[in-house]
């Protein structure tokens, strides 16, 4: 899509569904943009970039962040990897790294580079001034964002949350990806930029199943604890060791949510209640009952 064609599609206020094709990752598999701009939204507003979770339901996960939007003028941006195009998780979850003889990709096919060249098209195209963007990840996006951070240059990012992953790549070249980050190119100089970035890591302190058709089980997420909440400590742990076997920082930080358990749309009204009304909100604030979501 030309600059000129993707400023039409997101010049009207509401919903937008765009069409989308990244030629240097996989041109042949299709992509949706699931955008939302409210009436208050202007080229100096922020621009907040949504990944959704196993579900492929980005227009859903646009709608979570339309209140926020509306409250604080966001552009919201919802990168859709659709079941037909991308239908397992080695496609999004995995980010395309590896072939189908398991050899890394070149680097800049992998699919963890496309919702940051999106922003650099909204940039190109005028829709934003914004030299960074925020970025959300829940679930299943919230693999991909941590992975994205773990192998992505993270200049054009402002603010990194990622919720209730179901399990993480752990921050260690010594263990094969997706497991850990050895073996696909990456360095120490990578690994060290990803310590660094203040990342928040968000975990539903009820996100804690043990079993279901969600929750990775394979040996290697096992390994990291029983459920979600527990591998969200494990994975910062293992940020601190690291950092500190290398005698440099680890900016992580993790946010526990309580009274939240595996819910996309609660822990985006956290999240935004985190970046644009610095505070952390309640559960019922979230949109959540003693019984449940409302």
């Amino acid at each position: 899509m030309t600059p000129d064609l993707l400023s039409a599609a997101l010049s009207a206020t509401g919903r937008a569904a765009i069409p989308w094709r990244d030629a240097r990752c996989d041109a042949t598999r299709a992509l949706t943009l699931h955008c939302y701009r409210p009436a208050g939204f202007t080229q100096d507003s922020p621009v907040v970039l949504v990944q959704h979770g196993m579900n492929r339901n980005g227009d859903e996960y646009r709608d979570f962040w339309m209140p926020a939007a509306e409250k604080h003028g966001l552009l919201i941006i919802a990168t859709t990897f659709g079941k037909e195009a991308w239908p397992e998780a080695e496609h999004y979850n995995n980010g395309l790294v590896l072939d189908a003889q398991k050899r890394p990709r070149p680097r800049e096919a992998w699919a963890y580079a496309i919702p940051l060249r999106v922003f650099a098209a909204l940039q190109q195209a005028g829709v934003t001034r914004r030299a960074k963007a925020h970025f959300f990840g829940h679930s299943a996006g919230g693999q991909f964002g941590h992975r994205m951070m773990s192998t992505q240059p993270h200049d054009a990012l402002e603010a990194v949350v990622v919720g209730n992953p179901g399990w993480y790549s752990l921050p260690t070249l010594g263990a094969d990806f997706p497991a850990g980050l050895g073996g696909i190119g990456l360095g120490d100089a990578d690994l060290e930029r990803l310590l660094a970035y203040p990342m928040t890591i968000l975990a539903g302190d009820r996100d804690i199943e043990t079993s279901g058709p969600s929750l990775p089980s394979n040996p290697e997420a096992m390994a990291q604890g029983p459920h979600r909440f527990a591998r969200a400590h494990n994975y910062l742990e293992a940020g601190r060791a690291e950092a500190l076997r290398r005698g440099i920082a680890c900016n992580w930080r993790l946010v526990p949510v309580e009274g939240i358990g595996h819910d996309g749309a609660a822990m985006s009204r956290v999240a935004a209640a985190l970046w644009f009304e610095g505070r952390l909100i309640t559960a019922e604030e979230a949109g959540v009952s003693a019984n449940g979501a409302l």
